[in-house]
């Protein structure tokens, strides 16, 4: 009788090799992520751009400023005029550049149909775009309670 080896057959070699897939998958994702994010980190192009002597655009359009005070009166670019100088004022202003923007600011007393009244002065005269100024200070302070 023959007997053969008695050797246990052994379970499993334990792997002395690393799994690359994972680390693979995580760094493809991650370069995925940088292609597609750094187009939108760039925010602006740099250009060198040939000089020309031809006229500049202005940069800001035209403003006037109207303010009425607490008594009623009105000031057109810190000067008091009456109703009638204010619309003729206003028509010059629109005449000379179209876009002209009336930035009115106004006292917290003055009653709203005073308002309405030199806003349709303003319409009339042409000037559609009007901005109301306000002191953004007192807003914050009233919104965390202070006065």
């Amino acid at each position: 009788m023959s007997f053969g080896r008695l050797d246990r057959p052994s379970g499993a070699q334990p792997m002395s090799d690393i799994n690359m897939t994972p680390l693979i998958d995580v760094m493809l994702v991650l370069v995925v992520i940088f292609i597609l994010t750094a187009p939108l980190l760039a925010g602006s192009i740099k250009l060198n751009l040939p000089r020309s002597e031809a006229a500049q655009a202005a940069g800001t359009p035209a403003a006037v400023t109207i303010v009425v005070d607490a008594a009623g009166a009105t000031y057109l670019n810190d000067q008091a005029v009456s109703a009638q100088v204010l619309a003729q004022r206003l028509l010059a202003a629109h005449q000379r550049a179209p876009d002209t923007e009336v930035q009115l600011r106004a006292d917290q007393s003055v009653p709203y149909g005073r308002i309405m009244e030199i806003m349709g002065v303003a319409q009339k005269a042409g000037l559609a775009r009007i901005a109301f100024v306000a002191d953004i200070s007192s807003v914050a302070g009233a919104a965390a309670g202070k006065p």
